[in-house]
């Protein structure tokens, strides 16, 4: 389909939420299937550092794609590679057969910083498609429709708590399941209304160590571990786990949710020690002295680390973190807080 004709009529631009979490894993259906009589779930929260993606016109039977972080790339509509680094946006792109398309990714977190980017752009992008072919935005659908075409391009499982954080926004606990003829997810929002949300703003810290993250290099060595055996009953006390600390924030324990945090922290270092690289190992020490619980994004190994606790003591390992990444070129203290709303189409 060529969508020349419709952008230079009317251009699109959509936005969606990035996110931080605990029980990742939890949601890709290697782990939640065989871990179901448990009722698996994992937690997240969207982020302001949203991802914008614009759809503009380009030359009939070609797509260009450009991304920050990224080389910009032109391919024929037919020929556009799946295994290229914006493979997944190209898969989209084909999904809706589209060409005469130039489409513009700009996102406000760091490039691989664990935050789920290039899931998050793949919600913005189809958003936008929907939107351009007149069809309605179901957050829903389009949060599987995401997760499905990662799936089929990506090489290894995938899940789909970075797709539904972007689609829908707020803080979730996300509850995996499998339904009578397909997965399905059940949303439990954790605060009900706006004035808990930005309260909860004053207990949470996210700081990006300055290295950016390749997710499947962790998440294949947690899959395998799983499939072998190795490591299930870990995974079993991690869903106990993401419970509890859905709990305990929904409560304002955060002193007992630092401490749930920290110890699915430490269950998965045991399992892949690079989970956190060198600053992100002193972070979580210095979040343990401080009464703080502290976990890598994502699946970590580089990108983001966020912490959890009273206001009080995140103030205190606000200036601890602020001094360890001091040492760090690129590495900060994010200038983000929580966002409540999922796409947005301009």
């Amino acid at each position: 389909m060529n969508f020349k004709k419709i952008l230079e009529k009317n251009y699109i631009q959509t936005s969606v939420p990035c996110r931080i979490d605990l029980g990742g894993t939890l949601d890709i259906s290697t782990f939640y299937l065989p871990l179901h009589h448990l009722s698996p779930a994992s937690f997240n929260i969207a982020l302001d550092l949203r991802t914008k993606v614009s759809l503009l016109p380009w030359e009939k039977g070609y797509i260009k794609v450009s991304s920050r972080g990224f080389e910009s790339a032109v391919f024929k509509n037919d020929a556009a590679p799946f295994n290229h680094p914006m493979g997944l946006i190209f898969a989209i792109a084909k999904y809706f057969d589209s060409h005469g398309v130039y489409i513009k990714i700009e996102s406000s977190s760091p490039p691989r910083s664990a935050l789920g980017g290039s899931s998050s752009a793949a919600v913005a992008l189809i958003s936008a498609f929907y939107k351009a072919i007149d069809k309605k935005v179901n957050p829903e659908q389009i949060a599987w429709l995401a997760h499905y075409i990662e799936s089929s391009v990506a090489g290894v499982p995938c899940g789909m708590q970075d797709q539904l954080a972007a689609a829908f926004g707020g803080i979730n606990q996300w509850i995996w399941k499998m339904g009578d003829r397909h997965p399905e997810f059940e949303r439990v929002p954790i605060f009900e209304n706006e004035a808990d949300i930005e309260a909860f703003n004053s207990n949470i810290l996210i700081a990006y160590c300055g290295i950016p993250h390749v997710s499947k290099d962790i998440n294949e060595q947690w899959v395998k571990s799983f499939i072998q055996g190795e490591t299930r009953s870990v995974f079993e006390k991690i869903v106990n786990l993401t419970k509890e600390f859905s709990n305990a924030v929904k409560h304002r324990n955060f002193r007992q949710a630092a401490k749930l945090m920290n110890q699915e922290t430490k269950l998965r270092l045991e399992m892949t020690p690079d989970v956190l690289d060198k600053a992100g190992k002193k972070m979580f020490e210095k979040a343990i002295s401080c009464d703080c619980g502290a976990r890598f994004t994502g699946a970590g190994g580089g990108g983001c680390v966020w912490a959890v606790g009273e206001t009080i003591d995140i103030e205190k390992l606000k200036l601890f973190w602020h001094e360890i990444l001091g040492s760090v070129e690129t590495a900060k203290i994010l200038d983000t807080r929580i966002e409540n709303k999922g796409i947005i189409i301009f």
